[in-house]
């Protein structure tokens, strides 16, 4: 029995249509060059909640989510029809509980701040939005009451999020994190490389960038914003299966989008590889330098190979300094990949080269 059935929630089925309408962002130059990237935990535990409504949103995300539902539902005490009622039907999300991230990595706590300071017309008005043309659920019937009730509303909904991130994400963040960094410093190569028409091209089949103008097809809405100045702010995301833009048109230009690499964050460490190459170098040399087919930074090796990032120097050091692997600087980080040496020394260290 699923976690929604154990807390008796009544969540309709999520509908996901291709509307066919488009949300276009007009960049000038100015807000081109005010385009940034920014973590947000606040919004990845939002994103999340989808995932756990619906699993047929992404099958990568299985096992986080088969253990996130028996942790929550020994969380006797947890307002659960509340928290998945913060979803829409359409699965848009609302967007006082989605503020744009004021710094490069706030923790959980700034972000929703953010929200406890939400005006009651404003959590009113992008509730009913959110979840437009249909009623509200009952979990949020306070918010057409007085503002004194909707302020009780937006306090009581904060207090929900704080412990679901707890439970559910706050163990994970810091791979999470490191999975979110790396897809940022691949970006930032794709913007340097061949400027916004590739940083956009492959984020999603969603988008495309076209004459000063980011396009997001398959949208439930029709409208155009004028950045202005304003810049366009980026979110990857671990959890977004497809590109969101705030729903109301009123809101800064931003776009969370799908990260690259989640296929890898529920993975367990390689296991130690008993071959020759790992008796020549030792198993974490063996290891990192069978991961360096393509290449990525120190902090996704640390991820990956579950261990710190001074220990992966440490052995990069080492590898680079026998020709086996080349590195290269890309923004405030050196990336790293095999050299040709490298790679015919990995090419023979499979089961049969023990």
């Amino acid at each position: 029995m699923s976690w929604a059935a154990v807390h008796g929630i009544d969540v309709p089925p999520p509908i996901d249509v291709a509307y066919g309408l488009m949300i276009i962002f007009v960049l000038g130059v100015e807000d081109l060059a005010d385009t940034r990237f920014a973590l947000s935990p606040l919004h990845e535990t939002l994103f999340s909640l989808r995932v756990l409504q619906d699993p047929g949103l992404s099958a990568l995300h299985l096992p986080w989510r088969r253990s996130v539902l028996g942790e929550l539902g020994e969380l006797g005490t947890l307002d659960a029809d509340l928290l998945m009622s913060l979803v829409a039907r359409r699965r848009t999300l609302p967007d006082f509980l989605t503020p744009n991230p004021t710094s490069f990595a706030p923790v959980f706590e700034e972000e929703l701040a953010v929200v406890r300071q939400a005006c009651p017309a404003q959590v009113r008005h992008d509730l009913l939005l959110a979840h437009a043309p249909d009623p509200l659920p009952g979990a949020l019937h306070d918010a057409v009451a007085d503002d004194a009730r909707v302020t009780g509303l937006r306090d009581a909904i904060c207090e929900v999020l704080t412990r679901y991130w707890e439970v559910a994400l706050e163990p994970m963040w810091p791979q999470m994190r490191l999975v979110l960094e790396a897809d940022m410093t691949y970006r930032a190569r794709q913007l340097a490389l061949g400027g916004a028409r590739l940083l956009f091209a492959d984020m999603h089949p969603n988008l495309r960038w076209q004459s000063g103008e980011l396009c997001i097809d398959k949208m439930i809405s029709r409208h155009r914003v004028m950045a202005s100045g304003r810049g366009l702010l980026l979110l990857p995301s671990v959890f977004a299966h497809k590109p969101a833009p705030p729903v109301s048109p009123d809101e800064p230009p931003s776009l969370v989008y799908p990260c690259r690499g989640v296929a890898t964050l529920w993975d367990t460490a390689p296991p130690t590889d008993r071959t020759a190459l790992a008796s020549l170098l030792g198993a974490p040399r063996a290891r990192l330098l069978s991961l360096l087919e393509e290449p990525l930074p120190t902090v996704e090796l640390a991820r990956r190979l579950r261990i710190t990032p001074s220990a992966v120097s440490q052995h990069l050091r080492v590898l680079y300094a026998t020709g086996l692997v080349a590195r290269a600087r890309d923004g405030r980080h050196v990336l790293y990949r095999r050299s040709s040496l490298g790679d015919q020394l990995a090419a023979g260290a499979g089961p049969g080269s023990a």
